[in-house]
This record gives C-alpha cells, structure tokens and sequence, in this order.
C-alpha cells in the first residue's frame, strides 16, 4: 500500500513538473490531424526539395511518346498531360515548390510587419494606436482582392520600385505584395495580446527596473506572444497559397516564364478541361491546392488548441 501511495506522489508530481512548452506540446500531439497534416507537408516539403530527383520530367518537358497531347493518365505520365505533352505529375512538384514559397515568404513578411506594428501599437497606446488601428480598419474595409489588383497596377507602374519587387509578373512580385497587405489581421491579434499583458506583474517589474520600451517588447511581450503569432503565420500561409491561386486563375498571378509553374497556373491552365474531357487537368492540381490548405489549417487549429490551455480539450 506505501509503495502504490508512493508511485503514485511520484506520478503526480512528474504530471506537474512538466513545463508549459511539454504540456503545449502533448496537446498538440493529441490533435491527429494535425499530425497527420504535419506528415502530409513534411512529405510534400521533401519532394519538392528533391524535385530534380522526384519529378520524371522538367517542368517544361514533354513527354518522348508521339502523339503526346492530353494523353490520360497512365505508365508514362503518371498524371496524364497537358496540350502541349507536358507531365502534370512534374509540373505538379514544381508548381507545390513555388507556391509553397510564395506562402511561407509572404507570410514570414507580412507576420513580422503585422506583430511589430500590433506590439508596438498596443504597448504605446494613445494616438499612435489609434492611428494605427484606423489605418488598419481601412486595409480591412476594402475587398481583398480587389485591393491587390489596384495596388498591383500602381506598383507595377512604378519604376523605381522595380529592384525591389521585381517585374510585375514575377514570383518575387507577389510575395512582396502579399506581405504588404497581409500584416493587418495579424496587427490586431498581437495588439489585442499585447493590451492584455502590458499591465502584468512581470512587465511592471521590468518597467520598475528602468527597461526601455524596445527590450519589454523584444524580451517579454513578444515572446508571450508567440503562440498567437505561430497560429497567424499558418493561416497567413493557406491565405497566400489561396490568394495566389486565385490571382492566376484570373490571368494575374506570376507568368510561366522561365521554367517557373505554380499551382494557381495549373489550375488556371485548366479551365475548360473538365467540359471537353481532360478532367485529369483540373482534377489533380485542385486536389494538391485542397491538400495543401486542409493540412496547414488543421496545423494552425492544433496551435491555436496548443498555446491557448483554456482551449484544451481534455488530452
């Protein structure tokens, strides 16, 4: 009987030394889709890094099989092909790379703009946060992606911008203006976390000490402010994979120049397809998109569960 009460003080107290990074990190774990989606991007990650070794054709090669035009899929093109015998299942890998890249770039920008002017802005207060929370509301009042053609139009107007973004139909181009205009969401996340730990003991103690306004937010509200933060940059990241797509599917996406593809030109490309037959056209690049966007929200709803232990669904 001691030796059961033993075991079992010492159970309990190995459940309560567990820090607040473990205890965020069994919960995420108990999420399984999100596991499950962290396996399904870990495996998409590790193919388009190896894309010259993963892909049986560049991403502008045709497939050696005359005639080769909208050949089903089958042995020599696993996903069929395109009008012109193009491999979709090459194209696929590297249209996944670039609009992977344009996701996580743009996302990394805009997160960084949007937690630096929300921690900012919630820490000083006054006019300058309400300064910045009305230019925000205005970015916020205007459709999305009728903002991004206009600004698009404006900046690719501008010559002097153009080392910095790049021609207008670029990669480089788009994530530039996805992180431009994707910082105002993630402004009034970090603001609002911020409103909520500048009054704590351990932010008065370090203002008591005479720390400045620059090392309490670098040091204290910043990093209690990573868990909001992490889930903003997951869902930043579907937003620009989506955006994107839906930017190319329109005609103003990046162009398919320079051996470059993304998804959004796939599915853009496929217009049509499925009416006159080659539904392996449209079928396959939607199912990537889907994939891709279903795996980083279910992510993002595990960190949100993670960081948050009022969220906590009893694991």
């Amino acid at each position: 009987m001691h030796g059961w009460t033993q075991g079992f003080v010492l159970s309990s107290n190995s459940v309560n030394a567990l820090t607040p990074r473990q205890m965020a990190f069994r919960r995420f774990i108990s999420h399984r889709a999100a596991v499950v989606s962290c396996f399904v991007i870990s495996i998409l990650a590790l193919f388009v890094v190896l894309a010259p070794f993963t892909a049986r054709y560049g991403v502008n090669q045709s497939v050696q099989a005359p005639p080769n035009s909208f050949l089903s899929p089958r042995g020599i093109a696993w996903l069929g092909t395109d009008d012109i015998g193009r491999d979709i299942y090459s194209r696929l890998i590297y249209g996944v790379r670039v609009s992977l890249l344009i996701g996580l770039a743009s996302a990394l920008i805009s997160v960084t703009l949007g937690a630096l002017v929300g921690a900012i802005a919630g820490f000083r207060g006054g006019k300058f946060d309400d300064i910045m929370m009305r230019v925000t509301d205005l970015f916020l009042a205007f459709p999305f992606l009728v903002t991004l053609l206009v600004v698009r139009n404006v900046l690719g107007a501008l010559p002097w911008m153009k080392p910095i973004t790049g021609e207008m139909n670029s990669v480089r181009f788009i994530i530039v203006l996805f992180g431009i205009f994707g910082w105002m969401g993630v402004a009034r996340i970090v603001r609002g976390q911020v409103l909520s730990l500048k009054e704590r003991e351990f932010v008065e103690a370090a203002r008591a000490v005479g720390a400045s306004r620059r090392y309490i937010i670098a040091r204290h509200l910043l990093p209690n402010s990573v868990g909001p933060i992490m889930v903003a940059l997951t869902f930043s990241v579907v937003g620009a994979i989506i955006s994107e797509s839906t930017l190319a599917f329109f005609g103003y996406g990046p162009q398919a120049g320079d051996g470059a593809t993304s998804l959004g030109i796939l599915v853009g490309q496929a217009k049509g397809a499925v009416q006159t037959g080659f539904w392996w056209l449209a079928v396959f690049p939607c199912v990537a998109l889907i994939v891709i966007a279903l795996s980083i929200n279910f992510i993002g709803d595990a960190l949100r569960d993670a960081t948050d232990p009022r969220l906590d669904r009893g694991a």
